[in-house]
């Protein structure tokens, strides 16, 4: 039987139509058609007509059943949300760690003492995977919640082969048993074993010749990630990692320069990677290779905020031709947050970027992040009938009132699965 859905009376609609093989830079990103009373017909789980309230009653409502109709008086419809940058699968919670930062000691400070994302990598190779998935499906039923509906997800946590391989099975899985789609990345290269420390290559090695072949072989994972940064992976050891998953068929992604500049956004022009993450401290240099490399920069304002950091200059980045997306970086140690609304209003307060520019980075650039641009990140004939529908009256709301979460309906894949701000 045909699944049919029509949305109505919308008191804006923003389809981000027009960016699905390019993603937006510079003034592109602020501007996007707005649709005052605007409506969506979807049908088979995929978009059919997004236009204005009297154009689609006219064509579609005829064929939809009241049941299969939904009334958004009030409210804003945008693309579900996209969150491309995720440490979503992993055990344990770090706040002790929270509490001695407070008093003074650095992330750095802690992470090479053993904790941080060591203290993480424990209880993620100690949990079994029953118990790693239903921690991860309780993160995913609170993105979806919060309006998200394609999630990226690395793996790092485990830094042998085989809790690799554990993190990646249960994203795989989740990916097939809830309705968020997930992206993996696999991300062995997010620290070096406290045991190499003073010897990485050791380590480096195991994750090229060892680690990479056996992910893509048993395909799990699209792209392949290295945290490159003073005291974790070098610039040269991060570029031989990222090569070698190249010749596996896995998309370079970076954490780069997140604590201090140390040439990562360069190096993610260098290699091609379809983003760079973080840039916390990417030089001027680097912020124009990647403009005209075309590496979309992701920005994680959540973890400066949570680290009491300095942020991203996602201005200037914009300015330079850098398309920007937004993410939350869920994790247990620098962000620990699962709210990509809040992000939004940090990329306006702390970043300087604008309204337009956030509902752009959440949704269709964030898609291009990850790959997924042809099918999500906007309300396209043919795209996936991936709905999030705010309870405000205008856009702008989204992101002048913070802390809130004004998600009242999600739908995936044509299935409203969030009504009224209650799962289903």
């Amino acid at each position: 039987m045909t699944q049919k859905l029509l949305i109505t009376n919308a008191a804006q609609l923003i389809t981000m139509a027009g960016h699905s093989d390019k993603p937006a830079r510079k003034g592109a990103m602020s501007q996007f058609e707005v649709i005052e009373n605007g409506a969506i017909y979807m049908e088979d789980g995929k978009v059919v007509e997004a236009g204005s309230d009297q154009r689609i009653r006219e064509k579609f409502q005829d064929s939809v059943v009241p049941d299969n109709h939904i009334d958004a008086t009030g409210k804003v419809v945008t693309p579900g949300l996209i969150d491309p940058h995720t440490h979503l699968v992993h055990a344990g919670t770090r706040e002790n760690e929270y509490a001695m930062r407070l008093k003074g000691k650095t992330y750095m400070e802690i992470m090479e003492a053993g904790g941080g994302i060591h203290a993480t990598t424990r209880a993620t190779q100690e949990a079994s995977h029953e118990e790693l998935y239903e921690q991860s499906r309780k993160r995913l039923d609170q993105f979806l919640l919060h309006g998200v509906t394609t999630v990226e997800a690395k793996s790092g946590y485990g830094l042998t082969l085989e809790h690799e391989i554990k993190q990646l099975e249960v994203a795989q899985q989740l990916s097939k048993d809830h309705p968020v789609d997930l992206v993996s990345t696999f991300m062995g290269a997010h620290a070096i074993p406290m045991a190499e420390k003073e010897n990485p290559e050791p380590f480096v090695d195991r994750v090229i010749n060892e680690m990479i072949p056996e992910i893509a072989n048993r395909n799990l994972a699209t792209f392949n990630d290295v945290f490159c940064e003073r005291g974790v992976f070098t610039p040269e050891q991060s570029r031989r990692i990222l090569e070698a998953g190249k010749e596996h068929g896995l998309i370079p992604k970076i954490h780069a320069d997140e604590i201090e500049p140390y040439a990562g956004a360069e190096l993610a022009a260098s290699v091609g990677a379809i983003s760079a993450d973080h840039l916390l401290k990417a030089s001027e240099q680097g912020i124009k290779d990647m403009a005209n490399a075309g590496v979309v920069g992701v920005l994680l304002p959540g973890t400066a905020f949570f680290l009491m950091a300095e942020f991203a200059q996602a201005r200037k980045m914009i300015d330079a031709g850098v398309a920007v997306a937004l993410s939350t970086d869920t994790n247990p140690g620098s962000s620990p947050t699962i709210s990509l609304p809040f992000i939004m209003n940090l990329g306006c307060l702390k970043m300087g970027m604008t309204p337009e520019e956030v509902l752009t980075a959440t949704t269709i650039n964030a898609a291009h992040a990850i790959g997924c641009a042809g099918e999500a990140g906007s309300l396209e004939q043919g795209k996936k009938a991936d709905v999030t529908i705010f309870d405000v009256p205008n856009y702008l709301t989204l992101s002048y009132q913070y802390g809130m979460n004004h998600v009242d309906t999600v739908i995936k894949a044509g299935e409203p699965l969030v009504v009224g701000g209650q799962l289903q």
